[in-house]
């Protein structure tokens, strides 16, 4: 009878030590959270160039070249569509991709004033903490992302916003969002100074863009020849962030796309959980934030 009261005590004391753990938990995911909105809410020029970025090239460039790159009725649109209807799933990309890396700006920079190592040697699991700054990092990008959608529909652009499909390519979007704040989670772990950043940034985001279905079809880059050009488009996880959402957008099956998303998420994800690790010095934290040489 004694030891079946024991047992009884130990589970209910398990039971209020996991709900402490959990309500801890997240208490840390809403204070991670809240501070990057409060931070950002702060940086009012952040949105404005996180804006007038993709606003530039859909009201110059698509407008440039409306009828130059003129997209044929092919998957996943039913009718012709003009040029600038066709770049705003890639300029959402575009959206996505500069803040997920900025997120990394903001990951070396904290690790360098000595931030990420008070965040990560809090009494919560290291993989959850930066899932926490993961989150925070998807939530602002599709904060701008929407914000951008809003302005680029209030200039002329024609959008199928109000449909069922709409509810899919959100969920697409927070996809893309969550993949490249991954990314940007990784790359903080290599970027020992806020002095390499821009280097290594032009090695990231140009090609991840600019080889990609941002700006022209897959079926364009082949027409015209260049083949490798094609299969690196092919290869770019950024291809199939953009493809899932304009996919979702119109109401069709997206194919692969969404199953490469998620398998780039949890690869990066794991990657940069790995790389702070603290036997391996929380990604170079040891070296630089604290205090040593």
């Amino acid at each position: 009878m004694q030891s079946g009261a024991v047992k009884a005590e130990v589970a209910v004391v398990e039971q209020q030590a996991a709900r402490r753990g959990l309500a801890h938990a997240l208490q840390a995911l809403q204070a991670i959270v809240l501070r990057e909105l409060f931070k950002f809410s702060r940086q009012t020029g952040r949105l404005v160039s996180a804006l007038v970025r993709p606003l530039l090239w859909l009201a110059v460039f698509a407008a440039g070249f409306r009828n130059v790159f003129g997209v044929a009725i092919v998957e996943p649109y039913d009718t012709y569509i003009p040029y600038d209807v066709y770049i705003v799933p890639g300029l959402v990309g575009m959206v996505l991709l500069f803040n997920g890396m900025q997120s990394s700006l903001a990951m070396v920079y904290d690790r360098e004033m000595g931030l990420m190592r008070l965040l990560l040697t809090a009494p919560l699991p290291r993989p959850w903490l930066l899932f926490c700054k993961l989150c925070a990092t998807a939530l602002l990008s599709v904060l701008q992302a929407l914000a951008f959608v809003i302005v680029a529909a209030l200039i002329g652009t024609e959008l199928p916003l109000f449909s069922l499909a709409a509810l899919h390519a959100l969920l697409a979007l927070v996809g893309g969002a969550l993949m490249l704040g991954a990314l940007g989670l990784l790359l903080s772990v290599y970027i020992k100074q806020l002095e390499n950043f821009a280097g290594t940034m032009n090695f990231v985001i140009f090609p991840m863009y600019f080889l990609s279905t941002a700006l022209y079809p897959l079926w364009k880059l082949q027409e015209s020849g260049a083949e490798w050009v094609y299969q690196l488009a092919r290869l770019n996880p950024f291809t199939h962030a953009i493809e899932w959402v304009r996919f979702a957008l119109y109401g069709k099956d997206p194919g692969a796309a969404p199953y490469v998303v998620i398998g780039c998420l949890l690869v990066f994800f794991v990657l940069a959980c790995w790389g702070y690790d603290p036997q391996r010095g929380f990604g170079g934290l040891t070296k630089r934030g604290g205090g040593g040489a």
